[in-house]
């Protein structure tokens, strides 16, 4: 047939990208048994618009380009989305001035085959919202053109970018109530608060009515979700903030607030019926006291997204820094073990799974989304600088649905 061409599809390294522009339904053939049909555009593509860094830094490493490379389906469960908008992080910030290089890199080379600093250039942004372009032959539950987000791993290339590469476990369809700015506020802090309170606290819908839960740095992204996830299961919450925070946590549903600026926190707490669970934001020298306030001997938990195995194993290398982090967590964990309470670490899990049962208590109305602002994809750096002062109550938001022609 004269209107068909052939593809092979034996190391592809091109998106056939839909557009309204004229194009040609192709078949490619596979083993001579399945047809696959994609909506090509005459040209392929190369390169991308993006925002990148080229070694670690400050705000000034942030480097626009035109001619990042485009994203490429390596694995036949992976996915390429459109970034419609990306949510931007306190781990972006870190992760552009180094941390966690060592470790990360590992994960991204674990054989160590290509040089010192390969990641460069390296694409920030952690959340992401925009549409499927194109699957992988393993690809079985979404289409392209479906409307999806995610949570980006670290050790991937991120969303401040026009596309982005993912396997399917990690994406979700978006929420059909939230728009894409929306969407692109929950995925990381959602991800990290489910890996904290549902994989590792043993938390669910069905087992968390009247638990009393206190969230240590509630106003926070992880806290503001977690609190409104509790309260949909149930649970009684009690959160930590400053005192210009109160009301904003408890128009999520806090039942009560304890005011850490107004003296040592430890001391109001104490006072108050002890906890089934503690999720712990804000570190520092808060283990010293936080597990006396839990129920002993009843399967209470401290469960904390601050631990030092990123910066154990950054410093010490990768061996020594997991072992130093293990003989660590065990030493804790035993020592609070025989005081009848359980002491844990948890860790960001990206999981479409995850996002699929929390995209429905979005649709219920049971979670909403915090955008403090949005901002363009010219703006990057400006969004960088909004959560690197820290005094956000909400996300904030790039906008990427021009793919940086604005630029």
């Amino acid at each position: 047939m004269s209107s068909v061409r052939h593809f092979t599809l034996v190391f592809s390294r091109c998106l056939f990208h839909h557009s309204k522009s004229a194009s040609v339904n192709t078949s490619v053939s596979l083993h001579g048994s399945q047809t696959r049909l994609f909506s090509t555009t005459k040209s392929c593509m190369t390169v991308m618009p993006a925002w990148v860094i080229d070694k670690y830094g400050s705000n000034d490493v942030l480097r626009f380009t035109k001619n990042a490379s485009f994203p490429v389906i390596n694995y036949p469960n992976e996915v390429i989305v459109k970034v419609f908008a990306a949510g931007l992080n306190p781990i972006d910030i870190s992760m552009r001035g180094g941390y966690g290089a060592a470790t990360l890199s590992m994960k991204r080379d674990p054989l160590n085959i290509k040089q010192s600093g390969n990641e460069f250039p390296l694409i920030l942004g952690r959340d992401v919202s925009g549409i499927i372009m194109e699957c992988g032959l393993d690809v079985k539950y979404f289409r392209e053109r479906d409307e999806v987000w995610a949570a980006i791993p670290p050790w991937k290339q991120g969303s401040l970018a026009e596309f982005v590469v993912l396997s399917a476990n990690e994406v979700s369809h978006k929420p059909k109530s939230l728009s894409h700015i929306q969407a692109a506020a929950i995925p990381y802090v959602a991800t990290s608060a489910w890996s904290a309170l549902v994989n590792t606290g043993g938390l669910s819908k069905d087992n968390c009515d009247k638990k009393r839960i206190l969230i240590l740095g509630g106003s926070g992204g992880v806290g503001t979700f977690s609190i409104q996830m509790l309260k949909a299961w149930g649970a009684h919450v009690t959160v930590t903030c400053s005192q210009n925070a109160e009301q904003f946590v408890r128009g999520l549903g806090a039942d009560h607030v304890v005011d850490y600026t107004a003296g040592p926190v430890e001391e109001p707490l104490s006072a108050l019926e002890k906890f089934d669970l503690i999720l712990d934001n804000v570190g520092g020298d808060t283990e010293r006291w936080a597990l006396n306030l839990l129920k002993p001997w009843g399967g209470a938990k401290y469960i904390t997204l601050v631990t030092p195995f990123i910066q154990n194993t950054d410093r010490l290398g990768i061996a020594d820094g997991m072992m130093q982090t293990a003989a660590t967590l065990a030493t804790k964990a035993l020592k609070h073990l025989v005081k009848g309470v359980h002491y844990r670490w948890a860790f960001l899990a990206p999981s479409g799974p995850a996002l699929d049962e929390i995209r429905e208590m979005v649709d219920a109305g049971k979670i909403r989304p915090v955008v403090e602002e949005t901002f363009s994809f010219s703006q990057v750096p400006h969004a960088f600088e909004k959560v690197e002062k820290g005094h956000a109550r909400g996300k904030t938001v790039v906008q990427i649905s021009k793919g940086g022609d604005d630029l």
